[in-house]
């Protein structure tokens, strides 16, 4: 902690005071610039006496979600589809109820209008979910491709499915093939196999909730949670791995996409509309929140701090993380902690704790 506290002493102050008002135990991060490793660790306890290191599993919930989009991406490139193909093309029975015209653009930019679905996970198999999300109606008096409204889950299923009818691959193992292994994200999992989990019980930290003032163990570390894929929240691993993701889209680590889909993806797909879901004006690529100050900078969900350049892009996970890239400053910042305090906690916490970055990098 001493190498962290010396390079990012505001950063690390921030995150020692959260500790003490009970909005996390334990705190991971990693930051790059041009490549470089600026920061690599962790601040607290994943579990109660467990360190919190730069190996430990944390849960990243939605900051995974661009995964599974640049995943639909290498399939773009290679010429399996289309973004702007009808989901009904890969996925005859979603076709249904209203749903018809949804493109896998309107998946990827949060237009589509099936947000209120039950998955049912964890409790359900894959197939449960698909069908339940298949036979849902669009949602009353919404503008496919126009009315913008955060999908938590449900969309993500049907990426999922895409792939995996694309590649004849399940989940976990197609994202293994094509993103994970690739980048060398060689401990993160999109729904870890029965002897990994079994294998790093141990380095899986415990995700907090507060309630009533309180700090409450969650069961998001047991079985069920880190087995069964969710594609839209259930995304772990060091936080050091998300990183090298941003990496790649920076052309800074191991090359993977094309410069133009890169540039595709994280240009402004859906912009200025207000957000049913986040009630805010958010803009979104495809699968990435576009830096949103514009509609203020201490008010937007999920945003990346009031210095991050214009054309950042990332993605946050609910009440607990944050992964982007800067490309005007070369700057990758991922960071995950173990504590959910609430929305108003969260969202004055990430800030400052983004802004604290920038002012200890003197990149302000």
């Amino acid at each position: 902690m001493s190498a962290l506290t010396e390079r990012l002493p505001a950063t690390c102050q921030l995150i020692l005071e959260g500790i003490e008002n009970e909005l996390h135990t334990g705190v991971q991060l990693y930051i790059s610039q041009r490549g470089e490793i600026i920061a690599d660790g962790g601040i607290g306890e994943a579990r109660p006496g467990v360190p919190m290191t730069a190996d430990t599993l944390n849960l990243w919930l939605s900051a995974g979600k661009p995964l599974t989009a640049m995943a639909i991406a290498r399939l773009w490139e290679q010429g399996d589809l289309k973004i702007d193909d009808r989901v009904s093309r890969f996925v005859p029975e979603f076709g249904t109820h209203g749903k018809e015209p949804i493109t896998i653009l309107h998946l990827l930019n949060h237009t589509a209008g099936f947000r209120p679905v039950d998955t049912g996970w964890p409790d359900v198999n894959w197939a449960e979910s698909i069908r339940r999300i298949c036979e849902a109606p669009l949602e009353e008096n919404w503008q496919i491709g126009k009315t913008a409204g955060y999908h938590v889950s449900s969309s993500w299923f049907i990426l999922g499915e895409i792939l995996q009818r694309m590649t004849g691959q399940l989940y976990p193992h197609l994202m293994r093939e094509l993103i994970l292994e690739p980048l060398s994200m060689s401990n993160s999992w999109l729904g870890m196999p029965v002897d990994v989990y079994e294998q790093n019980q141990e380095q899986i930290a415990y995700v907090y909730q507060r309630d009533k003032g309180e700090m409450q163990l969650t069961d998001l570390h047991d079985a069920a949670h880190c087995l069964t894929p969710s594609p839209g929240g259930n995304a772990r691993g060091p936080i050091r791995e998300l990183g090298l993701f941003y990496e790649c889209l920076l052309n800074q680590g191991t090359p993977l996409f094309e410069p133009q889909t890169v540039d595709t993806m994280i240009d402004r797909h859906r912009e200025g509309e207000f957000d049913l879901t986040l009630q805010h004006k958010v803009d979104y690529g495809l699968g990435f929140i576009v830096n949103s100050n514009r509609y203020g900078a201490d008010s937007v969900p999920y945003g990346f701090g009031k210095y991050a350049s214009e054309t950042s892009f990332g993605h946050g996970g609910s009440q607990s993380s944050i992964a982007f890239a800067d490309p005007e400053r070369e700057l990758v910042v991922a960071v995950v902690a173990n504590g959910r305090p609430g929305e108003p906690r969260h969202q004055r916490r990430a800030r400052a704790i983004n802004e604290a970055i920038y002012e200890d990098l003197q990149l302000v």
